[in-house]
């Protein structure tokens, strides 16, 4: 029986979509897990984005609401607006409305990963602040704590991340995810796919 994982992300200038990337590669690792990546819909207009230089999406399908229900387990990533998750990945989350009502998402495991311009922007608040939308769905949160050992103690190189799960620093947007980080997004989809597929087994 395949546990299905889907990671559903934002990410204006890339950075939170090369994690969720690195995650999918970590979670089909997992036998009988089936990894699948979606990005939710843009709620600026194109004028807007341009004027603030973000590249174009990637072909990601965008997600319906309705197709949370297919997956075991759920990996939800953004990049950070003052702490707390952007506009567009909350107006998606509001639009589970229905899902709420009959409590369709009840039971099933879920995550964070994210990005924020530098240290101290969020790396935890913005997880911690997301845990509100799982409570009221009944989801189980699954973070990483401290599984990834040593990397988790990394302070020779400036390192995302936290025990909610797995993170990046963007900067200027020019840095992108270094090898440690992406390993640990790895290690996430590993981790996390692990659990969703023994939590199926179990049902």
């Amino acid at each position: 029986m395949v546990a299905k994982v889907y990671i559903v992300y934002y990410s204006m200038y890339g950075h939170v979509e090369k994690l969720a990337q690195e995650i999918k590669k970590g979670a089909e690792s997992v036998e009988g897990v089936e990894a699948k990546v979606f990005q939710v819909a843009e709620t600026l207009p194109e004028e807007v984005l341009g004027k603030m230089h973000a590249p174009p999406k990637t072909d990601a399908p965008i997600i319906t609401p309705n197709e949370l229900t297919e997956a075991d387990g759920l990996l939800f990533g953004f990049p950070t607006r003052f702490g707390m998750m952007p506009a567009q990945f909350k107006a998606f989350l509001d639009s589970t409305g229905g899902l709420w009502r009959t409590q369709a998402l009840a039971g099933k495991p879920a995550g964070f990963f994210y990005s924020t311009s530098a240290q101290g922007s969020g790396q935890e608040t913005t997880a911690l602040t997301a845990i509100t939308q799982l409570v009221h769905h009944g989801m189980i949160f699954v973070p990483i704590g401290y599984s990834f050992g040593a990397g988790m103690f990394e302070m020779e190189q400036v390192k995302g991340g936290s025990p909610y799960g797995a993170g990046t620093y963007a900067g200027d947007g020019s840095r992108q995810p270094s090898e440690l980080e992406l390993a640990q997004a790895f290690h996430q989809g590993k981790y996390f796919a692990g659990f969703a597929k023994k939590l199926k087994g179990s049902a």
